[in-house]
């Protein structure tokens, strides 16, 4: 079958594209509403609320001040304090009668020990060797080398502050050896040798 040019031109012409294929498609827009004030009815947990408001917390305040206003006249002022030191780590501690919390550099011990438990052990030893894990807030500054030595030196820091509250304490913590300063340190390099004691290779020829 042969089919006519002019059947197919006629064909073609009577077929019509619409514009709006090439129009772009339309943004999809959302109403924002507004959610209604939160209403409380029960008076029990409303004074909750509004005491939770009140009852500024040092977790969520500015530490620094807190511990500043703990300590008027700054550390050398206070009286039950002690330094203890550990490798290159100096810890200067001051004992202040509360509820058990604990502060290193103006920050939280957990938060500045990095919740490792056995530096947080050792920080809380002897405190709870004598039965005062909450009845002191323990306030430290402490510079030089790591976190490891940090800790140790704030637990001979704190040894030696409850020392001041009672010459009773010495017994018990002498016992558990609290009192002990720790004088190992690392061995200097030595000259030839790759460390303290490492010697290089040796080759007979």
């Amino acid at each position: 079958m042969a089919i006519s040019m002019s059947s197919l031109t006629s064909s073609f012409a009577s077929l019509s594209f619409s514009s709006q294929i090439t129009q772009k498609p339309q943004a999809l827009s959302f109403s924002r509403q507004k959610l209604p004030p939160l209403v409380i009815t029960n008076p029990r947990l409303s004074a909750v609320v509004v005491a939770s408001a009140v009852a500024v917390e040092p977790e969520t305040a500015d530490l620094k001040k807190y511990v500043k206003s703990r300590l008027p006249g700054g550390i050398a002022a206070q009286t039950l304090i002690g330094t203890g030191r550990r490798k290159c780590a100096i810890a200067r501690v001051v004992l202040q009668e509360g509820t058990g919390k604990l502060f290193i550099n103006y920050r939280d011990a957990k938060e500045y020990l990095q919740g490792n438990p056995l530096w947080l052990q050792y920080v809380k030893v002897p405190l709870v060797i004598l039965g005062y894990e909450t009845s002191y807030d323990v306030f430290v500054k402490a510079h030089g080398g790591g976190l490891s030595g940090q800790a140790q030196a704030i637990s001979l820091g704190i040894a030696r502050a409850l020392l001041k509250v009672s010459e009773n304490h010495r017994t018990p913590l002498r016992k558990e050896g609290l009192l002990t300063r720790d004088s190992r340190v690392v061995e200097r390099k030595k000259v030839g040798l790759k460390k303290a004691r490492k010697a290089p290779q040796f080759s007979k020829r």
